[in-house]
C-alpha cells in the first residue's frame, strides 16, 4: 500500500506511517499536481493546508481512508468522501490544550499589552506609563463553545479567579455546574463578559456570528479573542469598533483568507494578530501526527477508527429505505437548533412507521449533527453521536412505534429543558423533505435552503398584514405562507417563507406588534 503525506507533520507520525505501508512526502502541491497523482495512493495524510476537494477525492480511485492530523476538517470535501465510500479521521483532542493555552496567552497579552510594551523597549523607549494594563482577577470571561477546547480555557480561568460565564445551548447544567461555568444567552454574554473567547466551529450558522449589531452591545473595556476559526468575526466591524473605542481591544489568530499578510486588522495597535498558531506546540503536533498515523494504519486493516468524521458505509437495503430520511433528520435537526430556547437537557427522538424496523442509528447521528452544527467543533456522526451527547451531559432518549396515523414514516424531535419543549417533525413524500409539525401545529413545509420567519402569536384580524407591510417596506418578498391555530382567537403560528433575510430591525418591529410572543428568522 502507499501513503501520501500531502503537508508536512511530525517525524513521529510518518515513522509509524512507513512501518505499514510505503510513504511518499509530497508538500506544497497545487490541485492539478495532486489530482494528478493521488488515484496511486490508499490514503492521503493533509493538515489545514492542502484543499482535498471533490475533485481530488473523485480522483482518488484507491483512496480507502483520509487523515487530517488536527481538529477541523474545513479543508476536506467530507460528503464526497462518504459518497465514495472513503473514511475521513481527524485528531480532534490531540491540540485541544495547545489551543486552550494560546487563548489564555492572548488574554493576558491583551491585559498585560505585552507585545507593544516588548515593540517599545525594543526601539530604545522606556514607557512603563503607556502600558498600564488590567488583571484578569475577578474579571468576567464569555466562552462561546464549550466543547472540547472552550471547557480547557474556562477551566484555566477559573484557576485565575475569573468568573466565567458560558454560551452553548447543547450543554447540559451538570455539565456547566461541573465546569463552574454559568450559562447564559449570547446577548448576556455580549452584555457583561469583560474578556469573550470563541471555540466554535465554522459553519453557516456561526459565519459572522460577531458583527456590528454584537459589537454595540458590548462593554467598552471588553477584549475579544478568536483562536478557533477565520470568519467567527466580521473582521471590518471589529477594526471599526476598536478604532471607536467601543472594544478595548481583540487578538485574532485566524483569518478569513490564511495565509495572510495585509490586513486592517494588522494596522490596529489595540489588535493583536499570530499567524494560526493555536496548535503550534511541539507536543501537539507530535500528538496529532502519532493519532492520525495509527488511525489510518486502522482503516487500511479494514478496522473501524477511534475518530471517524463520516460514518462507515451501510448496506444497500438499508440505505436505500434510510437515505431520503437522511436529509429529514439533517432538516429537523437544524430547525431544532435554531428554534429552541434555554439550555437543553434531553433531546427525544421517535421514529414512526417504516422507520420503526430498521437500525436508526445514522438518523440519530444525522439528528444530532443538525442540532448541534454551529456550537460543536465536532463532527457528529454515527460513530461518534452518543459520544458527543454524553460528553455535553444531554440525554438521548429514542422510540419506535411500528404504525403511522397519517405517514408512511416520521420522524419527531423534541428538545426540552426546565422552561419546555421544542417539537419538530418531518416526513418524506416523492423523495422529498417536507416539514409538518412545528410544536402544537401541522403544516406542510418543504425546506428549500432559504430563510423562513416563525411567528407565534394570538389569532387576531389584521396580523397578516401588518407583518406583511414590515416584510414590503423592506423590499424582501413573501415566497409561500403557513398558518396554524390552537383555535379561533387563540395561540397561532405564521410560517413565511421569504427570498431575503430580514434585519434585526425588522424583526424587532414584528415582535413589536400587539399578540406576538416570538418572531425568529431561520434559515432551512
Amino acid at each position: 500500500m502507499k501513503i501520501l503525506v500531502a503537508d508536512q507533520i511530525d517525524s513521529e507520525g510518518v515513522a509509524i506511517l512507513r512501518g505499514f505501508a510505503d510513504v511518499d512526502i509530497k508538500t506544497g502541491l497545487k490541485p492539478p499536481e495532486l489530482i494528478a497523482i493521488i488515484g496511486d495512493y490508499e490514503a492521503l495524510v493533509v493538515r489545514s493546508q492542502t484543499q482535498v476537494t471533490a475533485e481530488v477525492i473523485r480522483a482518488g480511485k484507491k483512496l480507502q481512508v483520509i487523515g487530517r492530523a488536527g481538529v477541523g476538517v474545513d479543508n476536506i470535501d467530507v460528503e464526497e468522501a462518504t459518497r465514495q465510500g472513503i473514511v475521513v479521521v481527524n485528531a480532534p483532542t490531540g491540540n485541544t490544550i495547545s489551543a486552550a493555552e494560546h487563548s489564555i496567552a492572548l488574554m493576558l497579552a491583551l491585559a498585560r499589552h505585552i507585545p507593544q510594551a516588548n515593540a517599545s523597549l525594543k526601539s530604545g523607549q522606556w514607557r512603563r506609563n503607556d502600558f498600564i494594563g488590567t488583571e484578569v482577577r475577578g474579571k468576567t470571561l464569555g466562552v462561546i463553545g464549550l466543547g472540547n477546547v472552550g471547557s480547557e480555557v474556562a477551566r484555566r480561568a477559573r484557576g485565575l479567579e475569573m468568573r466565567v460565564i458560558g454560551y452553548d445551548p447543547y450543554i447540559s447544567a451538570d455539565f456547566a455546574r461541573n465546569l463552574q461555568v454559568e450559562p447564559v444567552m449570547l446577548k448576556q454574554l455580549l452584555q457583561e463578559s469583560d474578556f469573550i473567547t470563541l471555540h466554535v466551529p465554522l459553519t453557516d450558522l456561526t459565519k459572522g456570528l460577531i458583527g456590528s449589531e454584537e459589537l454595540a452591545l458590548v462593554k467598552p473595556n471588553v477584549r475579544i479573542i478568536n483562536a478557533a476559526r477565520g470568519g467567527l468575526i466580521d473582521e471590518e466591524a471589529l477594526v471599526k469598533a476598536v478604532r471607536e473605542k467601543r472594544v478595548a481591544g481583540a487578538a485574532i489568530d485566524v483569518f478569513v483568507t490564511e495565509p495572510i499578510t495585509k490586513s486592517s486588522l494588522f494596522e490596529e495597535n489595540g489588535i493583536l494578530v499570530t499567524p494560526h498558531l493555536g496548535a503550534s506546540t511541539t507536543e501537539a503536533q507530535t500528538i496529532v501526527a502519532k493519532d492520525v498515523a495509527e488511525q489510518i494504519i486502522t482503516v487500511l486493516k479494514g478496522e473501524p477508527a477511534r475518530y471517524a468524521v463520516n460514518a462507515p458505509l451501510i448496506s444497500m437495503e438499508t440505505f436505500a429505505v434510510l437515505a431520503p430520511f437522511i436529509w429529514a433528520a439533517a432538516a429537523v435537526g437544524r430547525l431544532v437548533n435554531q428554534l429552541a430556547e434555554g439550555q437543553t437537557s434531553t433531546i427525544r427522538i421517535k421514529y414512526e412507521g417504516e422507520l420503526a424496523d430498521y437500525d436508526t442509528s445514522i438518523l440519530k447521528a444525522t439528528v444530532l449533527g443538525g442540532m448541534l452544527e454551529g456550537v460543536s467543533e465536532e463532527r457528529v456522526t454515527l460513530v461518534n453521536a452518543s459520544l458527543v451527547a454524553a460528553k455535553r451531559g444531554l440525554t438521548v432518549v429514542e422510540e419506535k412505534e411500528f404504525t403511522c396515523k397519517n405517514y408512511s414514516s416520521l420522524i419527531t424531535v423534541e428538545a426540552s429543558n426546565k422552561e419546555g419543549a421544542t417539537t419538530v417533525a418531518a416526513t418524506v413524500l416523492r423523495g422529498e423533505t417536507h416539514i409538518v409539525r412545528v410544536g402544537d401545529y401541522w403544516f406542510d413545509i418543504v425546506p428549500t435552503g432559504g430563510y423562513f420567519l416563525f411567528s407565534d402569536h394570538i389569532d387576531q384580524p389584521g396580523l397578516i398584514g401588518a407583518v406583511g407591510k414590515i416584510t414590503g417596506d423592506a423590499n424582501i418578498n413573501i415566497s409561500a405562507m403557513h398558518l396554524g391555530r390552537l383555535k379561533q382567537r387563540g395561540q397561532a403560528m405564521m410560517i413565511l417563507a421569504l427570498d431575503e433575510p430580514l434585519a434585526e430591525p425588522q424583526l424587532q418591529q414584528v415582535m413589536a406588534l400587539p399578540g406576538v410572543r416570538t418572531a425568529k428568522l431561520v434559515r432551512l
